[in-house]
């Protein structure tokens, strides 16, 4: 009895067309905690994995060579021929337009080569990336941070020198996917973490899978995390607590959550996305918890609020900054 075969070119399309769905989705300001779980679970499949690892590197390639006239020209080309197809094939052009797209700057500049000798990723301040590595893992790199990776045949190592970063991790059994930041040190086989330094201290947040984390500095039993759960790694020791995973992660979403968060460390987040910061010149209310939300990089929304809810005045401070004091003093 015979039966029909599926056919592996039309898989392939596919799972290209649904990746570029997914760049467009994950690439958004604002992308949801079951975005990310939803991504994660569509990326399981080997054939879904090296479809999304061409878009995203390949798209990639094409922001850094569109300012060259020679590239833009194949790349307009390439859209030119694709608005030929049949009416069938137009009704899915812009997201295959992307794919053709990409594909035209992937011969241009050569394919691979240029993605797997780049080993370091940097923000600026206000800026998020999402930077896809050669192994299909995805970090999303919040604003001001700095990472180094170094992949070899037995372990994927990744550097966070500064900043914070939320990591998808391609499973590879044979190979553990090691972050380290600081003194902490985080193992993971395929999972999807978040990872900030915090001046000497540094924080996990595990939204899905598991991870080890633990102290390079010392001999310590690795710590496992689940889900919904976060690691504080200081000097003096690793503390694991429960944590709100879509207040822990909402930098993700472009937004700034505050719950009873005292007031000297709502000012450092906001000022986290800031060139021109906010100084509080209030001790006495260094501590009062502060409660909202807000969108990363909006000081004036801040600044009102906080002189509204506690009595301060906002002030113009040198280089730009704008001072925050009780009235009156």
């Amino acid at each position: 009895m015979g039966r029909i075969m599926a056919n592996p070119k039309a898989r392939v399309e596919t799972a290209d067309r649904e990746a570029a769905e997914w760049h467009e989705r994950l690439g958004a300001r604002s992308v949801t905690t079951e975005t990310i779980r939803a991504f994660f679970d569509w990326r399981a499949s080997p054939a879904n994995a090296d479809a999304y690892r061409r878009v995203e590197m390949i798209w990639t390639e094409s922001r850094k060579l569109s300012g060259q006239p020679e590239i833009a020209e194949a790349l307009t080309d390439a859209m030119s021929r694709r608005l030929r197809k049949t009416p069938e094939d137009r009704t899915s052009r812009p997201l295959m337009g992307l794919v053709a797209i990409s594909a035209t700057a992937a011969l241009v500049i050569g394919g691979w080569t240029w993605w797997q000798a780049r080993s370091t990723f940097a923000t600026g301040v206000g800026e998020q990336w999402v930077v896809q590595l050669a192994d299909g893992s995805s970090v999303r790199l919040d604003t001001d941070s700095r990472l180094k990776v170094r992949f070899s045949d037995g372990q994927r190592l990744v550097d966070l020198e500064r900043g914070q970063a939320m990591f998808t991790v391609a499973h590879d059994a044979r190979r553990p996917f090691v972050v380290t930041a600081g003194d902490a040190r985080v193992t993971a086989v395929g999972t999807v973490f978040d990872v900030q330094r915090q001046g000497a201290g540094v924080s996990v947040t595990l939204v899905n899978g598991a991870v080890d984390v633990t102290r390079a500095s010392a001999a310590d039993k690795p710590l496992r995390l689940a889900a919904g759960q976060e690691a504080r790694v200081t000097a003096a020791g690793t503390v694991r607590r429960p944590v709100d995973v879509p207040t822990a992660i909402s930098w993700t979403e472009g937004r700034i959550v505050f719950r009873d968060t005292p007031m000297r460390e709502a000012v450092a987040e906001v000022n986290r996305y800031l060139t021109d910061k906010i100084v509080l010149e209030a001790p006495r209310l260094s501590t009062v918890p502060v409660n909202g939300v807000f969108k990363t990089g909006d000081r004036d929304a801040f600044v009102s609020a906080a002189s509204g809810a506690f009595g301060l005045e906002a002030s113009a401070g040198p280089g730009g900054s704008i001072r925050l004091s009780e009235r009156g003093k």
